[in-house]
């Protein structure tokens, strides 16, 4: 006899078609607001009046969260005169309806339980409605990245519990507003954004923050790239973000290069954190000094969560589907795409000019979907050459206007000199500016850095920041010609190598000075001279300056 094949019990709903909700369950959410104070704070901050499937638990709940906000007790007759000043208290149900709300609560200590049921039926109804539109957009025959792009960013929208359709009321925002305000300023220094790795630049910048579009603009050879891994490896091996618990939270940083495989980039973070030449690792002559930090620098970059993609047809759809997936797996923090003009759209287009707008305007909203600043690196245009002021403008940004729009932060790193200049000294031509020449939440300004060709990286001016604060505070050969107070020249005391002078009416002067004859623990003094020897002293005579101060010349 043949088997007898198992019937899959259907659910009601499926059979009838019908929306996945509970009653029960909205109504115990609405009666445990109305009767426990502690329900109101969870119940109204995670759910929303969409996520209810009866229109009456709709406009309640609306109701509801409006009393909150306004910091007015919740219960039967706050809340029906807030429905009747909204004019549909008899749509919900009337009076009634309201006061039975209290007695489908079986215990209003469940009130999570409810909570939970209600948030599930919602998603699934928001699936059943993606997956609508998803089928739709599959029927229509629209391209395949198309459709593979939208259904991700549905499915992830939901998965990440984001409405993109829900408007926000100013209260709200302006209450997530004051929470980071307030948070900053219980903390000052606790890192809330990407670092940079240059001090003035980080302090200009306040770091990468989220959502935002940095795009960093040169001409060929540059160091567009070199300055991009800088800013990756740094935001990789900081240590300065803290999990709850104390542990060190690094940064996760995604690598998407057009032009240099992964073992290139691999390469240069090598040398750039080991500082190794770059032509002893290339030509194999590395020193055993050399392969130790080299060594120090594989231990340290084995531990930084650095992800390379270097895929050499990638469009802004596969780096938002990687993304996507990258930040649900391992987190996601920093991206680098090096670099826009070797990039496709994937769509067929008019120009090149449209492309590239299509480009950007995906890396954008990219951004803003993942909540990560996004490194997007760019070519320049020959004009530049033309011009007798090489200095950058955005005008200059090559094939569209359309990347100073959608770009929050603009950089140019520009050079005065080439490092093959030898009419220069090696300070001048070691000099680059980064130029920010767009700032959407700040000030633009020049940082200028210092350029370490073998190791192909930037770092500080001054390496070591003592070494600027000496220079800025060292008086200069002229000033002391020009009529400048020594009080504004500049004073050692923030020095502490170097000690404090006194001030130069508090100076005893010399003994050689007032004419009295050194003491015997003075022998370290010159003597004076003999009588017959002051008598005979000429100008034209042979002396020697013994500086023992900064005005006691003898």
């Amino acid at each position: 006899m043949p088997a007898k094949t198992e019937q899959k019990k259907v659910h009601p709903n499926v059979a009838a078609r019908v929306l996945p909700h509970s009653d029960d369950a909205e109504q115990a959410v609405l009666g445990c607001v109305l009767i426990d104070e502690d329900a109101p704070v969870a119940i109204i901050s995670e759910l929303k009046p969409e996520d209810f499937y009866e229109p009456a638990h709709k406009q309640i709940f609306s109701a509801m969260s409006a009393l909150y906000n306004r910091d007015k007790p919740i219960d039967y007759v706050t809340l029906v005169e807030e429905l009747t000043e909204a004019g549909v208290i008899d749509s919900v149900g009337g009076m009634s309806y309201i006061i039975s709300l209290t007695n489908y609560v079986p215990s209003a200590a469940n009130y999570r339980h409810y909570l939970e049921i209600v948030k599930k039926t919602s998603t699934l109804r928001k699936l059943i409605s993606s997956s609508q539109q998803i089928m739709d957009i599959a029927y229509s025959g629209d391209a395949e990245d198309k459709a593979l792009s939208f259904a991700e960013g549905e499915i992830y929208g939901i998965a990440e519990k984001q409405d993109r359709g829900t408007l926000i009321d100013m209260n709200e925002a302006v209450d997530r507003a004051f929470k980071i305000m307030d948070e900053k300023q219980a903390d000052p220094t606790a890192q809330r954004t990407v670092p940079i790795p240059f001090t003035k630049l980080n302090e200009l910048l306040g770091g990468f923050h989220p959502s935002d579009l940095v795009l960093i603009a040169a001409r060929p050879a540059c160091g567009k790239t070199s300055l991009g891994m800088n800013f990756i490896s740094h935001a990789a091996l900081d240590k300065s973000r803290k999990t709850p618990a104390g542990k060190v939270d690094p940064f996760k940083c995604a690598v998407f290069s057009l032009e240099m495989s992964a073992e290139q980039i691999a390469t240069r973070l090598l040398c750039s954190v080991a500082k190794v030449s770059m032509e002893h690792v290339n030509s194999g002559m590395r020193t055993v000094q050399e392969n130790m930090r080299l060594v120090e620098a594989q231990r340290k970059l084995g531990e930084a969560k650095v992800f390379i993609d270097d895929s050499s047809l990638t469009t802004p759809i596969e780096i938002l589907s990687k993304c996507r997936r990258l930040k649900r797996e391992q987190g996601l923090d920093l991206i680098l795409v090096d670099y826009l003009q070797l990039m496709s759209s994937g769509k067929r287009v008019e120009s090149r000019q449209q492309e590239v707008s299509d480009i950007t305007r995906t890396m954008k909203i990219a951004a803003k979907e993942l909540n990560v600043p996004i490194l997007l690196l760019s070519q320049m245009s020959r004009d530049i050459e033309k011009r007798t002021d090489k200095t950058p403008q955005m005008s200059d940004l090559r094939e569209s206007g359309a990347i100073e729009q959608d770009a929050d932060i603009i950089i140019f790193l520009h050079r005065e000199h080439a490092p093959s200049d030898m009419t220069v000294d090696e300070d001048t031509r070691t000099k680059c500016d980064l130029i920010v020449a767009k700032h959407r939440n700040g000030r633009t300004d020049k940082v200028t850095v210092r350029w370490h060709g073998e190791y192909t990286t930037f770092t500080d001016l001054y390496e070591n920041r003592r070494d600027a604060e000496i220079e800025a505070r060292q008086p200069s050969f002229t000033d002391h010609f020009t009529g400048v107070d020594d009080e504004n020249v500049g004073t050692y005391a923030e020095n502490p190598d170097v000690p404090d002078l006194p001030p130069m009416d508090e100076v005893e002067p010399p003994a050689e000075r007032k004419g009295k004859k050194p003491s015997s623990d003075e022998s370290d003094e010159p003597a004076p001279p003999p009588e017959n020897e002051k008598e005979n002293f000429s100008f034209d005579d042979d002396f020697t300056l013994v500086v023992k101060g900064d005005d006691d010349i003898i």
